[in-house]
């Protein structure tokens, strides 16, 4: 037991954190990895990584460079970033787009939520309280069982795709991807800016989460 206290237990029990055997596997580290949803860190000879499972997204992510005082562990691996949900429906991201240009000069939002049960997706335009050409003020859907916020996208209207400072401090406390459109008056086509949002850290996302579409910015 490495703790009596039943708050810190507890915070241990929600977020472990586990040493990486030198050897063989470790049953606890295989548990955390197959785990439908919850998140723990594993320390390693080579730097300490985050692992964490939603239903929708298995990530495997380095947080600490390599540690340099010797420590007789194994490799905490390779890092990986799955979409257990597979690739969202190119059809969503027109949808979606027709929306934001149909709303312009103003911004405008939406998300893409996924049903575990039966592997669909669906794009949920949200409750607006205001939208202006540079604001916009918008509510997170209320999910019924099964269901997953997995991509809070909304649009700059005709100025430029950017994180500003208000995205942060939104995307701080959340798992999922964000992703920005700018420029949607263009005949070139908008630009868009995306990240994957974990556990307060803001990670580039190597692809685009839609069919079709090959590159994330």
């Amino acid at each position: 037991m490495l703790t009596n206290d039943p708050t810190a237990a507890a915070v241990l029990a929600a977020v472990p954190c586990h040493p990486v055997p030198p050897l063989g596997k470790s049953p606890a580290l295989d548990a955390l990895r197959s785990a439908r949803s919850g998140h723990g860190l594993a320390v390693g000879s080579d730097g300490v990584m985050l692992i964490l499972r939603r239903p929708w997204l298995a990530l495997d992510v380095p947080v600490t460079p390599p540690i340099a005082a010797y420590l007789p562990y194994g490799s905490v691996g390779a890092p990986k970033a799955d979409l257990r949900c597979g690739l969202i429906p190119c059809e969503h991201l027109n949808e979606i787009l027709d929306h934001f240009r149909a709303a312009l000069p103003n911004e405008a939002a939406a998300f893409v939520l996924w049903n575990e049960k039966t592997g669909v997706f669906a794009v949920n335009l949200p409750d607006i309280d205001e939208a202006t050409p540079s604001r916009l003020v918008y509510r997170n859907p209320v999910l019924p069982p099964d269901w997953h916020l997995i991509c809070d996208i909304h649009s700059h209207g005709r100025g430029f795709a950017f994180f500003s400072a208000t995205d942060d401090a939104d995307d701080a406390h959340a798992t999922k991807m964000s992703l920005v459109f700018g420029r949607l008056d263009q005949p070139d086509g908008p630009m868009m800016e995306s990240r994957l949002c974990a556990c307060g850290m803001f990670l580039p996302l190597p692809r685009s989460p839609f069919a079709g579409e090959s590159h994330a910015a």
